[in-house]
């Protein structure tokens, strides 16, 4: 048995973390060592930024009237917010402490309007509802916490009313043109802070009512893109739900509600010739700057896979464009107003950790599962410098900036090495097993020759072992199977080999050794091999996008 191996067995994960007193943050704590999530790794620089993030996680958690826990954002934002905390931030803590996950999604449903319209945050002094601030649907994060934790049928009705009185509420109000897209009356309805996309726009809607826009400015309202498609996708998601709940003529029309959203979007905010989805404003031109609103819109499961690859070699892994040093940038770099810095709450250029946490939803639909190694990989290097744990990285260093113990970049530590190295468990019952190492990139700083993992599931305890050459799963401590490194084996929950994925842009060959038996494993980057009667055979194989430089 590796050295590694024994070493992170032996973690107490309270006590390497920092125990916790009687509090929301001890009941955290508590919920993430139910989970049986452990990292070691050597060097242990990383190792300890890891835990140092599950440290601060515990702080980022603040207890209801009710008595529940709650995820909070964390740094100066004192609450919980809709476009982050209350969907993409519990939809990844639902993999780590899903009662809290739970908590956090289920109060939007509670506190919400009579008229049908959610809190855009909560705070200690209650529910808030100036703007909509709507990026990731809440629907998806829901459904996907039912799907990947025991299916609480009460929680997905309480989920799917409040969300269809929601969806009633935008339509009414936020489609004041008639066009089928979702409108924007500010800045804020999008969280794009200090963002050039809302120069000249005001931050709030006008007179603090959020069914209101300033007939004053002279682009409003805006069609906006990011909003459309996260009501698509959000719609996708009902129809989900209402299948689920037996509702079948309610899934049916929710269906024909996002394809209409879907083919309104397209058609007025998806500019042909750029490749790109803009704003559209009242006058019918496009506002047009390029900004994370592309990977807004593609991370809402919108556009084929051949859209998404256009949108790799054109902008996402161009590094004129959003490609960065340390990627993602919130403004593409040959914008003239384009601003790099990270010292302060920006939208206008400095890489967002909500951006990097969005990000896999886009990649991984698409089966890119390569190129989004090159978001995490350089991403890791700047988390195993990170002290503070701030909203944004300079695009250029990596240096962390704006405030401290921010829950999207704590969550982003744990998503990000979990997606590299660890095991993920999937809402459609699978476990992901990675064999990479965070490579070395920071001024030929090693980050880990070795790593290990661990996590429970439906109690029983897995167990990954990376080295730079090869892999080993184990279940219950025994020896499930070995492979490769640059390779991801799939399987179900109970450990049942169903498919590898090519992980690196290289081809990767070898063998895949379980219980005594060899099948040989040559694969290619983005391939997936499913296992059939003892065999590997190609399910798909798209290739790989190589970064662009103009």
């Amino acid at each position: 048995m590796s050295n590694l191996l024994a070493t992170m067995r032996a973690i107490d994960v309270a006590t390497r973390a920092g125990v916790r007193g009687k509090e929301a943050g001890y009941v955290l704590q508590e919920e993430f060592v139910r989970s049986g999530v452990k990292f070691a790794a050597s060097p242990q620089g990383l190792e300890d930024v890891y835990y140092a993030a599950v440290d601060k996680l515990a702080d980022c958690v603040k207890t209801d009237a009710q008595g529940n826990a709650i995820l909070q954002e964390g740094g100066i934002y004192f609450g919980c917010w809709l476009e982050s905390t209350g969907t993409i931030n519990a939809e990844l803590l639902a993999r780590f402490a899903p009662e809290t996950a739970q908590s956090t999604f289920a109060q939007f449903a509670r506190l919400q309007r009579e008229d049908g319209l959610l809190p855009y945050k909560v705070t200690a002094e209650g529910a808030v509802f100036k703007q909509i601030q709507l990026v990731t649907p809440l629907a998806r994060c829901a459904w996907n916490h039912y799907k990947l934790n025991g299916r609480d049928r009460l929680f997905l009705t309480q989920m799917y009313e409040a969300l269809a009185k929601y969806d009633d509420w935008l339509a009414l109000y936020r489609d004041t043109r008639g066009t089928g897209c979702v409108e924007a009356f500010c800045a804020y309805d999008t969280g794009h802070d200090l963002s050039p996309r809302f120069w000249h726009i005001p931050d709030t809607p006008y007179m603090d009512d959020p069914k209101r826009y300033d007939p004053a400015v002279p682009s409003l309202p805006l069609l906006a893109p990011d909003l459309t498609a996260s009501v698509y996708c959000g719609r996708k998601y009902l129809a989900k739900m209402a299948a689920e709940l037996g509702h079948e003529d309610a899934a049916i029309a929710w269906e024909q509600k996002a394809q209409r959203t879907h083919e309104s979007l397209l058609e007025h905010c998806f500019h042909e010739e750029d490749g790109f989805f803009y704003d559209v404003d009242r006058h019918n031109a496009f506002v047009r700057i390029q900004s994370d609103v592309l990977l807004r819109v593609l991370a809402c499961e919108v556009g084929d896979d051949a859209l998404f690859a256009a949108a790799l070699k054109r902008y996402l892994l161009n590094t004129r464009k959003f490609f960065a040093k340390y990627p993602l940038t919130s403004i593409a770099i040959d914008d003239p107003r384009f601003d790099p810095f990270s010292s302060y709450n920006t939208w206008a250029g400095a890489v967002n950790f909500l951006s990097l946490i969005r990000a896999p939803q886009a990649f991984e639909r698409h089966g890119r599962y390569v190129e989004l190694t090159w978001i995490l990989q350089p991403i890791v290097s700047a988390i195993s410098r990170m002290k503070r744990f701030g909203q944004c990285l300079s695009p250029w260093t990596g240096e962390e900036g704006f405030t401290e113990t921010y829950s999207p970049a704590i969550l982003c530590v744990l998503d990000y090495i979990e997606r590299l190295c660890g095991i993920v468990p999937t809402p459609e019952g699978e476990l992901w097993f990675t064999a990479l190492l965070p490579q070395t990139r920071d001024h030929g700083v090693k980050l880990a020759d070795e790593t290990a993992y661990t996590r429970n599931v439906d109690g029983v305890r897995f167990e990954l072992h990376n080295t730079h050459s090869m892999c080993a799963i184990y279940r219950e401590g025994e020896l499930l199977c070995e492979f490769p490194a640059g390779v991801r084996v799939v399987t179900d929950r109970v450990g049942k080999i169903r498919k590898a994925i090519g992980m690196s842009v290289q081809m990767v060959e070898g063998r895949l050794v379980q219980g005594g038996v060899e099948l040989p494993l040559r694969i290619a980057g983005n391939e997936v091999l499913r296992l059939q009667d003892g065999r590997f055979e190609v399910e798909s194989a798209p290739g790989v996008v190589m970064p662009t430089y103009e």
